[in-house]
């Protein structure tokens, strides 16, 4: 007669013992993960669904100054906004005019960002630091101020900047691409200590086996970062990407403050600022709540999109 060994107990309990006494013992299940997190839904349901919703059922409505005076009832207009604003030419052109903006913001952004990051990996510890505490101090910079700021270096009678370039009394913001160039240089420079911080840290943490590799076998700085740190980088260069992309494209103070609401007859107009001056100059409160449905939807739609991309390539986030 053969005998056997009885098998051994599971770990965590017996192996007659059920799966659902084993997870009474230990004290957890599926649902512990979602009590830690249920705070945190609570506070995001209410400071965004709900903002999120009534934006969408106003931009359905006729809700004008008449309808918030309760002078006259509110109608149900259906797509009736969205309709006039998708016939609207300006509506078109300042829709153009965010897109091209902002690309150009994220593109400088991660440019003087990633850039900055390489180089601090290069210097001594004092230029380090220095540099550090100086993209902070941008960084931490109130909107309002720093583009006050920008104003004045640029300005045409009194500014620092045309006198060094010897612009005389150029006007930066009279001009409709020479006004975008300033906002965009200002928006680039408090922006970019994110991503600067941002990727150097992921570069601190590649392995420095795997650059001075490459560096051995005789790979240039610019080819070591390009197919070797930067697809490393990858998840950290998403992030800072989608996050460049939400803070560029609904860009307000900047424009608002440095072209005084938006320039010379509407020329530098960017949907935030053509939805506020819809909204609250014009009293067209359902129309700036449609303008803020259309720049939602864009945006989640580029983020889903760059999320498809990277997924595609195998990428996990």
């Amino acid at each position: 007669m053969t005998l056997t060994a009885p098998a051994p107990p599971a770990p965590g309990g017996t192996a007659e013992e059920p799966a659902r006494r084993r997870r009474s013992r230990t004290g957890t299940s599926a649902w512990t993960p979602w009590l830690y997190l249920l705070p945190a839904l609570a506070v995001l349901g209410a400071l965004l669904v709900y903002p999120v919703y009534q934006l969408g059922l106003i931009s359905f409505l006729e809700y004008t100054q008449a309808q918030v005076s309760g002078g006259e009832p509110t109608s149900f207009q259906g797509f009736g906004n969205y309709t006039a604003l998708f016939t609207d030419p300006q509506f078109r052109q300042v829709l153009l005019a965010t897109v091209v903006f902002a690309a150009a913001c994220v593109a400088g952004t991660l440019a003087v960002g990633c850039a900055l990051a390489v180089l601090l990996t290069r210097v001594r510890a004092l230029p380090r630091l220095a540099l550090m505490l100086a993209a902070l101090g941008a960084w931490a910079t109130p909107a309002v101020t720093g583009s006050t700021v920008w104003v004045f270096l640029f300005d045409a009678d009194f500014g620092p900047v045309n006198r060094l370039l010897g612009l005389g009394d150029f006007s930066w913001t009279y001009g409709r691409y020479s006004a975008f160039a300033l906002v965009l240089l200002e928006v680039v420079w408090c922006s970019f200590p994110f991503v600067m911080v941002t990727v150097y840290a992921g570069i601190r943490a590649v392995p420095t086996e795997v650059l001075e590799a490459a560096a051995l076998d005789g790979a240039s700085q610019w080819r070591i970062w390009r197919t070797v740190t930067a697809p490393l980088l990858r998840p950290i260069l998403a992030v800072v990407t989608i996050q460049s992309v939400i803070w560029d494209f609904k860009v307000f103070t900047q424009i608002y403050v440095m072209t005084n609401g938006g320039g010379i007859a509407g020329q530098n107009l960017v949907l935030n600022v053509y939805a506020y001056q819809q909204a609250f100059a014009s009293s067209q409160y359902s129309l700036g709540a449609a303008i803020g449905v259309v720049m939602l939807l864009l945006l989640l739609a580029v983020t889903l999109v760059y999320l498809r991309l990277l997924r595609r390539q195998g990428e996990e986030l």
